[in-house]
């Protein structure tokens, strides 16, 4: 069995928690990984990983390097990958990246990269987990570890999770999504893919429910909501209500945006920032179906590591 080779790449925030980040590299490097771009956990200029040149070049080099890495990972979130998106050579990476094994994987900030590599090159890249958070949690996640490595090696994975017990469902589309707001940031932009009939997820973090009822309100006013098939639920981590909400909370947030925008929302995908997270293919074909209180959601055609690797 080959070397599984990693290239780090920093589009976001810098490594405020270095032992994290050490303890990534050797977890991977002690699975029999070879983990390259060291030298992006030694950046720092002001909260980001680098320079907007500096950050967007660890991008733009999958499309120059003689040789391309297995998987190219982010190695946190934060914020700072929006202001890379005027920056990346879309063509390029296309051209470099179309029906190759690379692997881009990351999850959070790294949602603005994914949305626009898909809108400008149609490439297909993984939400999954990232070095410091997850490879290098000091307990890291035997259920996320599992759910990665078994994805990435395999031409198509099944899902399956607990939901609401009336939920009925069955659909096919484009799997997409990823962190809430920084989806509705990027729409009415050049870098949000134009998807019909998908099925979309969303997971987000630190916001209150009726924040997140008014991002789910932007997908739904602008239209983008109504032409998916299915809205799954990940993780809404630390999304607490405050008194003044008398009740108020995420369920009713939720219940909210199904009666408005007529859409089916299933909830307890396992995606976000929590330490269980499925890696899931960004843009592959996919079919969700929803019954007896568990959802099924199968996927393939997506980009992954070589036999042997």
């Amino acid at each position: 069995m080959s070397a599984i080779r990693i290239r780090l790449i920093a589009p976001s925030g810098y490594p405020h928690d270095r032992a994290a980040m050490t303890r990534g590299v050797e977890r991977l490097q002690a699975a029999g990984c070879t983990v390259d771009g060291l030298e992006v956990l030694d950046r720092t200029e002001q909260r980001y990983a680098g320079s907007d040149a500096e950050r967007a070049a660890d991008l733009n080099a999958l499309a120059t390097l003689d040789a391309l890495p297995d998987i190219a990972l982010a190695i946190r979130g934060g914020y700072g990958a929006t202001r890379l998106l005027a920056g990346l050579d879309y063509d390029a990476l296309r051209e470099r990246l179309q029906g190759s094994n690379t692997l881009l994987v990351g999850y959070s900030d790294f949602t603005a990269v994914q949305l626009a590599l898909y809108a400008r090159s149609g490439l297909c890249t993984f939400s999954g987990p990232m070095l410091g958070a997850d490879f290098g949690a000091a307990t890291p996640s035997e259920f996320t570890w599992r759910h990665f490595w078994d994805t990435v090696r395999a031409p198509s994975a099944q899902l399956e999770w607990n939901t609401a017990p009336d939920a009925e469902l069955d659909v096919e589309g484009p799997l997409w999504g990823g962190n809430l707001a920084v989806l509705c940031s990027l729409i009415g932009t050049p870098y949000f893919p134009d998807i019909d009939g998908g099925i979309l997820f969303v997971e987000d973090v630190g916001e209150p429910p009726f924040r997140i009822e008014r991002l789910l309100y932007q997908l739904h006013l602008s239209g983008v909501l109504g032409r998916q098939r299915a809205l799954v639920l990940g993780d809404f981590s630390q999304c607490r209500p405050s008194g003044y909400d008398n009740g108020y909370g995420l369920a009713e947030s939720f219940e909210q945006i199904r009666r408005a925008s007529g859409v089916a929302v299933i909830g307890g995908l396992p995606t976000g920032h929590e330490p269980d997270k499925f890696t899931l293919p960004f843009g592959a074909p996919a079919r969700l179906r929803v019954s007896g209180g568990k959802a099924r959601l199968h996927f393939g055609g997506y980009p992954h590591l070589p036999p042997g690797a």
